[in-house]
């Protein structure tokens, strides 16, 4: 029992002592789910989220539950690269709650040939294993 806790504590301290600047982390998420979209990726975009079923994602047009229908929502809304367009985040605010979760606000814009639509965003971060995820997205469109 004694070896177990040493060795859950050793994972603990060893996420903690090897991270950088958790803000610089958080936002460095954005800035690859921004390439990959660039890119045409999505799958490589949905990298920045929690790939569970507990995943949540909330816009005007309803709630996505799981990582899975969150990117089939994504794929069906952007079926080509075409109609994903070039991605612009901007990031307005991080909080740190703890160790272990952030909020995070920001801005979108996706730039299309014939239109550019754009809106807000709320993220809600845990840190899972040593790294920071998208837990809950909170989108919406001007």
């Amino acid at each position: 029992m004694k070896q177990l806790f040493v060795f859950f504590l050793s994972i603990l301290f060893t996420c903690n002592m090897n991270q950088p600047d958790a803000i610089s982390e958080i936002k460095s998420v954005l800035e690859k789910q921004q390439n990959a979209w660039n890119t045409g990726d999505i799958e490589g975009f949905m990298q920045g989220y929690w790939q569970s079923e507990e995943l949540v994602f909330e816009s005007e047009n309803g709630i996505a539950k799981g990582w899975k229908n969150t990117l089939a929502r994504y794929k069906k809304v952007y079926p080509n690269k075409k109609r994903m367009g070039s991605l612009v985040f901007k990031i307005l605010d991080v909080k740190l709650k703890n160790d272990s979760i952030a909020t995070l606000k920001g801005k979108w814009e996706v730039i299309r040939k014939n239109d550019t639509p754009k809106g807000g965003f709320l993220l809600t971060f845990n840190k899972i294993k040593c790294q920071w995820l998208i837990v809950k997205d909170y989108t919406t469109s001007e």
